[in-house]
């Protein structure tokens, strides 16, 4: 599964992107996190539904410095695409 997530409230600059690779990293997990410019945080991760499901949880509530808002959820069947996927879990730069 893919799933891809937005988040909005105070993620930028509280080690929001940094705490996300981590855990996505450490339940093995592949995708890549990154700051837009609204000041929302997203996200795009594939891997087994279980891990989804535990990094979604884990990004409503984010690293203890973070005020998490809103979540926006979408979750998508994985296609072809993920050969496109990075290796690992990346931070990718603001767009």
């Amino acid at each position: 599964m893919l799933l891809h997530l937005r988040i909005s409230g105070r993620v930028q600059g509280v080690f929001y992107r940094a705490s996300a690779r981590d855990k996505a990293l450490s339940l093995g997990l592949r995708g890549w996190v990154r700051n837009r410019r609204d000041g929302s945080v997203e996200l795009v991760a594939a891997g087994d539904d279980e891990a989804l499901a535990r990094l979604a949880a884990w990004c409503e509530r984010g690293p203890p410095s973070a005020r998490v808002d809103i979540v926006e959820r979408v979750v998508e069947s994985v296609d072809s695409d993920i050969d496109d996927f990075p290796a690992s879990f990346d931070v990718r730069p603001t767009v």
